[in-house]
């Protein structure tokens, strides 16, 4: 399944000079993953507090909305439709200070947990030698330190890209280029993009990283596919099943008639 998005992404690279045509591609080194609704089952909660915030300063914003801006950063949602809706620009402290409500209101929320699948596909991860590098649109420092606390096997501090780490969040590649830094100072096509969101997918493709879809929402696989998505796969867990088979490509790298040029 696998394969020929691999072999298409790296075609692709080839193609358009992004990557050496003389090149002999050395397989994936590491993984970067979003966090709400890739490693944890938050998104639901986010939708609940992102309407119920809005609607406090008169913004019509849906489930939909959340699942559709999912990986900006909160306060670039605010602004944007602020502006859109009401004709404001708001200076980043008026947006801070309504992001601010919006995670109130989150945390009154159940605690989200885990996706299935999640731990036993980081172990694997692991066990392959790869660096893991969470990359999230996410202000809200309790959920960063949540990470550290239950992913520490891991992931460490120095390993997540949040909304402080850059100035433009998604959909610019800049979150994705900070994470294959922090990952090792990878090159593009050495590391791979695990999202749920089109706006983080778009972030993914334009960071020219292989980018998996897991849609894990209520949008459509081709509004991931759109904007990016060299593949999209149901869930997290289905990831987990098929990593053995993208490990096998990864040692197949130095089998011309794999994935290199034949």
């Amino acid at each position: 399944m696998l394969e020929q998005p691999i072999r298409n992404y790296l075609d692709r690279m080839r193609r358009q000079g992004l990557m050496p045509d003389d090149a002999v591609w050395e397989g994936f080194k590491c993984v970067l993953f979003d966090m709400d609704g890739v490693l944890y089952n938050s998104m639901p909660n986010h939708a609940i507090a992102w309407q119920q915030a809005m609607k406090q300063y008169g913004i019509h914003f849906t489930a939909e909305d959340a699942y559709a801006t999912e990986g900006m950063r909160g306060i670039d949602t605010i602004r944007i439709y602020a502006q859109r809706q009401r004709g404001e620009i708001l200076t980043e402290e008026e947006a801070q200070r309504m992001y601010d409500e919006k995670t109130r209101l989150f945390h009154l929320l159940p605690e989200a947990q885990l996706f299935e699948g999640v731990i036993s596909l980081l172990r694997l991860i692991k066990e392959a030698g790869m660096p893991i590098c969470v990359v999230t649109g996410s202000g809200q420092r309790p959920l960063i330190a949540r990470l550290t606390h239950e992913l520490g096997e891991f992931l460490d501090e120095q390993h997540i890209v949040s909304a402080y780490n850059v100035k433009r969040g998604k959909p610019a590649p800049d979150p994705y280029l900070k994470g294959l830094e922090l990952a090792g100072n990878f090159k593009p096509w050495e590391g791979i993009v695990v999202e749920n969101a089109p706006m983080g997918v778009k972030a993914g493709s334009a960071a020219h990283i292989f980018t998996i879809g897991v849609n894990s929402g209520p949008l459509p696989d081709t509004s991931l596919l759109a904007e990016g998505a060299d593949v999209v796969l149901a869930s997290i867990k289905e990831l987990a099943n098929l990593w053995p088979e993208l490990l096998y490509l990864n040692n197949c790298r130095d089998n011309t008639k794999v994935l290199n040029h034949d």
